[in-house]
């Protein structure tokens, strides 16, 4: 990989935001030229049908010169819900009965796993009895 590669990627500072099932990373990274720039990642984690799992990513660039009108926005975009909602959570999510998607996600993966190995059980079993229906038509015919 070329030195220049390696500056863009490289991290100078880092912060990590969990919230639920997601977590946000701030990194402040070096430009080819030197100066800093600021990466806001989301990452979400879901859980596939065999019970494994995969996160979605999504990023923003933030460069400097877009700092302080990104900045005013954030806090007008923040301000206006706070005047208009409240700070109180208020989404079905937060309520005491609410089951995560996380959780329901892996309920429904070990459900459908448990399906998997009883249909398994059952084409075993079932086998089995033809096996043994065979062995039966077997020994009769030599009789």
């Amino acid at each position: 990989m070329s030195d220049n590669y390696m500056m863009e990627r490289e991290e100078i500072h880092s912060k990590v935001m969990r919230a639920g099932r997601r977590t946000y990373f701030f990194d402040v990274r070096a430009t080819k030229a030197g100066d800093y720039y600021l990466t806001i990642t989301e990452s979400k984690k879901f859980t596939n049908d065999d019970g494994s799992f995969h996160y979605k990513k999504h990023k923003i660039y933030l460069y400097k010169e877009d700092f302080s009108e990104f900045k005013d926005s954030l806090d007008e975009m923040i301000s206006f819900i706070i005047d208009e909602k409240g700070e109180e959570v208020i989404s079905d999510r937060h309520q005491s009965d609410y089951k995560k998607e996380e959780e329901e996600d892996q309920k429904n993966a070990k459900d459908k796993q448990d399906k998997k190995i009883k249909e398994d059980k059952d084409t075993e079993t079932k086998r089995l009895e033809s096996i043994d229906k065979i062995q039966e038509d077997f020994k009769n015919k030599k009789q």
